[in-house]
């Protein structure tokens, strides 16, 4: 029957099949933009004999494509009605557009409807679970072009043996997805090649988290003490976070492409195993996610600790006090950006250094209020000194200073004379 098309539905992505015309129009009906599934690649979970023949006549006549669903669409979706399956954690739905109706409704069955066979769907599920990562990858790969130092520059840089050893397992794992895409399959010689590397890539990803976790430690510190020291520790952290956070991120894309090749080699070499190899892979996916969050994280509330602590102290010090501000700012815009492009949520806001006007007409104001006990200091931050304040319109300037003490010596002549 024409107009009829499936929609599968993994959390993460959506998998719309059916006649190739069918399948545009609904994307385009939707607003939704798509990649090509992969359909065919489902051959090998089929078996044999007759049920390979009839498999290959249903993939023939369909065409599948890949949307990865964000928030708004996830939603939009919701009134298709997809049902959850027997294959963990898959949604499925089919529907129809007979005759004149315009907008797609939910039917029951359809003649297209060979994926609601479990192994099958499964079969769909970790292609889906493979499109999900390699979105991933592009956007880990988007995001290293767009910070100062890239991955590849800081590796090279450190001398450390763990960091190293990261460099030949990023060329191999290059080369094995090269391979990957030219044959259209893992094979066991070309899984061989990658089996170690999940190690090393551990190995390197605790070292970025040690040294973020260790920069975090200092700010912490030193927020207990001067001024002049912690805006010298947010200065390092600001310097040295972007690096590990891009080793952090090359580490997480080289963890997806090796999922990407399990997948890969258990769906040519043990299909009936695939779904509860895709759910497991899903699984440490999701711990190492939780991980990277909870220190960048521990990273982020160092920062705005830090920053608190200078915003107290802009009046005294109006030059190092927003220096540490925007020290803290630029760290958690830039965890805000790592977290963005893993998929982690990430919702602290950063820090509004307080102009040195606002800090001097809040402690003019608390001196009002305390009576007569505040007069002299309410008057060494009276008008004259206000309308000074007001005329730098926000600008830090070097010579606060000096005028304070200009003032302070105004005000002991007034006291002497009266």
């Amino acid at each position: 029957m024409d107009n009829e098309i499936q929609l599968i539905s993994d959390g993460d992505g959506l998998a719309v099949i059916g006649n190739a015309t069918d399948v545009e129009r609904f994307l385009v009906s939707e607003g939704l933009s798509s990649k090509d599934l992969g359909l065919h690649r489902l051959k090998s979970v089929f078996g044999t004999g007759a049920s390979v023949a009839q498999a290959g006549s249903e993939i023939a006549t369909n065409s599948g494509r890949w949307v990865k669903l964000t928030e708004e669409s996830a939603q939009r979706l919701k009134k298709f009605g997809l049902m959850e399956t027997k294959t963990p954690g898959v949604s499925h739905a089919m529907l129809g557009k007979p005759g004149s109706i315009k907008s797609w409704l939910q039917i029951e069955k359809g003649a297209g409807s060979f994926l609601t066979n479990p192994a099958r769907l499964a079969g769909a599920a970790g292609i889906m679970a493979q499109l999900a990562m390699q979105q991933t990858m592009d956007e880990i790969t988007d995001y290293l072009a767009t910070i100062d130092e890239k991955v590849d520059d800081v590796l090279r840089a450190q001398k450390d043996a763990v960091l190293a050893r990261m460099i030949g397992v990023d060329l191999v794992i290059e080369e094995t997805m090269t391979v990957r895409a030219q044959v259209g399959r893992v094979s066991e010689v070309t899984w061989s090649k990658v089996q170690a590397a999940p190690a090393t890539i551990a190995e390197t990803q605790a070292y970025a988290l040690r040294q973020l976790d260790a920069l975090a430690e200092k700010v912490e510190r030193k927020s207990k003490s001067k001024i002049g020291d912690l805006a010298t520790a947010a200065d390092e952290a600001e310097s040295k976070a972007q690096e590990w956070l891009a080793v952090l991120a090359r580490c997480f894309q080289l963890q997806d492409a090796i999922a990407v090749l399990e997948l890969d080699r258990v769906l040519d070499a043990a299909p009936e195993e695939l779904d509860r190899h895709r759910l497991g892979l899903r699984a440490a996916r999701q711990n190492r996610l939780d991980l990277i969050s909870r220190s960048t994280e521990r990273l982020v509330a160092r920062m705005s600790a830090a920053a608190d602590a200078a915003n107290a102290k802009v009046l005294l010090h109006p030059t190092k006090s927003p220096a540490v501000v925007q020290s803290s700012n630029h760290v958690v815009t830039g965890v805000h950006d790592f977290h963005g492009r893993l998929g982690i949520e990430s919702g602290r806001q950063s820090s509004d250094a307080r102009r040195w006007v606002d800090a001097a007409a809040e402690a003019r104001n608390k001196a009002l209020e305390t009576g007569a006990k505040g007069v002299g200091a309410a008057r060494s931050l009276g008008s004259g000194t206000l309308d000074r304040a007001s005329s730098v319109k926000g600008k830090l300037s070097s010579g606060i200073a000096e005028r304070a003490s200009r003032w302070r010596g105004n005000e002991e002549e007034h006291d002497q004379e009266g």
